[in-house]
């Protein structure tokens, strides 16, 4: 049976905030690219904190999960909804034409 260490989640976490890191420079386009890459990252982190919490024997750790995974739903609920009221105005998710937006 394969024995899964606190490094093996670290490296695991650090692959998943990499990619999201990649994921927000290479794409400056799409906006919904750009929201799912970040709730990657904070997957990441919560991954780190599971991992310590585990490892610690501290449930403090899994208990903040719980309350950033709340914010995070709520942070993607809120930018969806003004996703759907940009696409509305203007017929364009493009972040680039997000400008037009200045007063």
């Amino acid at each position: 049976m394969l024995n899964l260490g606190l490094s093996h989640y670290l490296v695991l976490s650090a692959v998943l905030f990499a990619i999201s890191v990649v994921g927000i420079f290479l794409n400056r386009k799409n906006l919904i690219v750009l929201l799912m890459a970040i709730e990657l990252m904070l997957l990441a982190v919560n991954t780190n904190f599971v991992a310590f919490s585990h490892y610690l024997n501290d449930p403090a750790g899994q208990i903040f999960v719980f309350f950033i995974l709340t914010v995070a739903a709520a942070e993607a609920a809120i930018g969806l909804a003004i996703l759907v009221v940009l696409f509305r105005n203007l017929h364009t998710i493009n972040v680039d034409d997000l400008g037009s937006l200045k007063g």
